[in-house]
């Protein structure tokens, strides 16, 4: 993971937190055990950076709840 993928990546637990109304240290937990951040985020950085946060935000809910998880 390379320092921008790294931001990005806190950037959106923060605003997964924001939304989900969580604390990011529960979404960092969430995220890191579904694999989110390691076979989602990072590896589709590149596009997913352009997007906006809400729509990025939606793409993690809908990512997890493919995985039996609900925010």
């Amino acid at each position: 993971m390379n320092r921008e993928s790294c931001s990005f990546v806190i950037y959106m637990i923060h605003a997964c937190a924001n939304k989900w109304r969580k604390m990011p240290a529960d979404v960092y937990a969430l995220l890191q055990s579904t694999g989110c951040i390691d076979q989602y985020l990072v590896p589709h950085y590149d596009i997913l950076h352009t997007q906006g946060t809400e729509y990025v935000v939606e793409d993690i809910k809908e990512y997890l709840g493919i995985r039996g998880v609900e925010v």
